[in-house]
C-alpha cells in the first residue's frame, strides 16, 4: 500500500470518525438523514457538474445503473448506523461496524476478486480485526442495550462490506468518476427519501432547528471522507483499503470516551487501538 494511498484512507479516517461523532450527537431519525442528504446535494452539485462537463468519456446506462445501487445500499448503510446510534453506545456500534465491514470485504475480495494479499497484509488484517473486537466489548451482551449495539453494529458491518466491493468495481472495472459517483448515490438517497420528509416535514424543520450544525458537518465530511477511500479504490486492493479504514475505530472510541462518558473497560479499550495501529503498519508495509 502506497504513501498516497495510505495518506488518502487514514485522512478519511479522521473526518469519519467525526461525522459518526455528530450522527450519535444528533441521536435522530429518518427526516435528519434526509436533511444531510439534501445539504450534500446541493454543496456537492458544483463539483460534480465541472466534472460532468470536463469528464473525457460520456456516463454510460451502466454508470448510472451503478450510482442508483450506491445511492440504495448507502442509505441502508445510513438508516442501520442511525437506529444503532438511537438504541446503542457509540463506543460499540461503531468498532463491530467498522471491524465486521473490513473483515467480511476483504474475504469477498479474495474470493470473488481474485486479490491476494501478503502474509504481512493478511497479518496485519486479523490485528485490525482483533483490535476491534476488543473495542467492541463484545462480551457484554447480556445487556439488553450491549445486545442493540451488538446487532445493529453486525448488521451496518454487513452493508459496509456490500458497498465496498460494489464500490470497488464501480471504481476500478468501469472507471467511474468519484466525485459524479458519490454525488450520483447521493442524489438518488435524497430522491428516495423525500417522500418521507414531504410526509414528516415537521420532524424535518425541527431537526433542522435542532441540528443543523451535525447536519451540515455530516453533509460536508461524510461525502468528502468516502471519495478519498474511493480515489484510494482506484488502483489499490479492497484487501489494504478496508481494514485501514478502521484506524477510524480509534478515533470514534476516544469520541465516545470522551464526548458521551462511555468510560468503561477505557484500559482495555487503549490496548484494542494499540492493535489497531499495529495492524496499519503492517498493511502499509506488506
Amino acid at each position: 500500500m502506497n504513501a498516497l494511498a495510505l495518506g488518502l484512507v487514514l485522512t478519511a479516517a479522521v473526518l469519519h470518525a467525526t461525522w459518526n461523532l455528530l450522527a450519535k450527537r444528533a441521536n435522530t431519525g429518518s427526516p435528519f438523514l434526509w436533511l444531510t442528504f439534501a445539504i450534500s446535494t446541493a454543496l456537492y452539485a458544483p463539483f460534480a457538474i465541472a466534472v460532468f462537463i470536463l469528464w473525457p468519456r460520456p456516463i454510460t446506462p451502466l454508470d448510472i445503473a451503478f450510482m442508483v445501487g450506491n445511492g440504495i445500499l448507502h442509505m441502508i448503510y445510513f438508516v442501520i448506523l442511525q437506529r444503532g446510534y438511537r438504541l446503542g453506545e457509540l463506543s460499540v456500534v461503531y468498532p463491530l461496524a467498522r471491524g465486521t465491514g473490513p473483515l467480511l470485504s476483504s474475504i469477498a475480495a479474495v474470493v470473488f476478486l481474485g486479490e491476494r494479499p501478503t502474509p504481512l497484509a493478511i497479518a496485519g488484517i486479523l490485528i485490525i480485526v482483533t483490535g476491534v473486537f476488543l473495542a467492541s466489548g463484545f462480551a457484554r451482551i447480556k445487556d439488553a442495550k450491549a445486545r442493540a449495539s451488538v446487532f445493529y453494529g453486525l448488521a451496518t458491518g454487513v452493508s459496509i462490506a456490500i458497498y465496498t466491493l460494489w464500490d470497488k468495481h464501480a471504481m476500478s472495472a468501469l472507471g467511474i468518476s468519484a466525485i459524479l459517483y458519490d454525488w450520483g448515490g447521493n442524489f438518488v438517497r435524497f430522491v428516495l427519501m423525500t417522500p418521507v420528509a414531504l410526509r414528516r416535514w415537521n420532524e424535518v424543520r425541527a431537526a433542522y432547528h435542532e441540528h443543523r450544525f451535525e447536519a451540515a458537518g455530516i453533509a460536508v465530511l461524510s461525502p468528502l471522507a468516502y471519495l478519498l477511500v474511493l480515489w484510494a479504490l482506484t488502483w489499490t486492493p479492497v484487501t489494504y483499503v478496508a481494514p485501514a479504514r478502521e484506524l477510524s475505530i480509534m478515533f470514534g472510541t476516544i469520541f465516545g470516551i470522551v464526548f458521551f462518558r462511555e468510560r468503561e473497560r477505557a484500559r482495555q479499550r487503549l490496548i484494542a487501538a494499540a492493535l489497531m495501529l499495529a495492524g496499519i503498519i503492517a498493511l502499509a508495509f506488506g
